[in-house]
């Protein structure tokens, strides 16, 4: 199957981003609905990716091969731990720098946001922040304590993670 220049470049989006949800590769693509990101999944990119056990999108090997893009997550193959590297927007990688390491108590949404906006005189939303620690969380360098609200920290410590901003 030979894929068009679009099919081609938001094949590479979904090796990039995974693992991805459809309102992830909505937001990057600009389309109106999730269903509309299914619906262009399933006609256009069936043979390149499938959905994990958490309905999570991700590409096949076939796939990465053929966009000669980069994972947006890589994990050592002699571990069933965290990634040790990952590629991520910006917004997400800043996230990762001021969030609470693994050993420190886990913090907020609006904690992380009023960090993210001191660190690097920017002014995300508090909703980009919360869809930015979920998308963390899907590459397991997140994880979530429920306390009063959902409180967010590192799963892994930043000297043993790689992050590199996604363009």
């Amino acid at each position: 199957m030979t894929l068009s220049e679009e099919a081609t470049s938001r094949l590479a989006d979904v090796v990039e981003l995974q693992p991805t949800k459809n309102s992830e590769l909505q937001d990057r693509w600009e389309m109106e609905s999730g269903s509309e990101v299914h619906q262009y999944l399933e006609n256009e990119l069936k043979e390149y990716y499938f959905r994990d056990d958490n309905s999570l999108i991700r590409a096949t090997s076939e796939a990465a091969e053929l966009v000669d893009v980069e994972p947006g997550v890589e994990t050592d193959p002699d571990s069933d731990g965290p990634p040790s590297r990952i590629r991520v927007p910006e917004l997400q990688a800043q996230i990762v720098e001021v969030l609470a390491g693994p050993d420190e108590e886990s913090e907020s949404v609006v904690s992380v946001l009023h960090k993210v906006r001191d660190a690097y005189d920017v002014d995300p939303s508090a909703e980009d922040v919360r869809s930015g620690l979920q998308s963390l969380r899907r590459k397991d360098v997140v994880e979530v304590e429920y306390r009063t609200v959902p409180t967010f920290r590192l799963t892994v410590s930043r000297e043993d993670l790689e992050v590199s901003v996604a363009d």
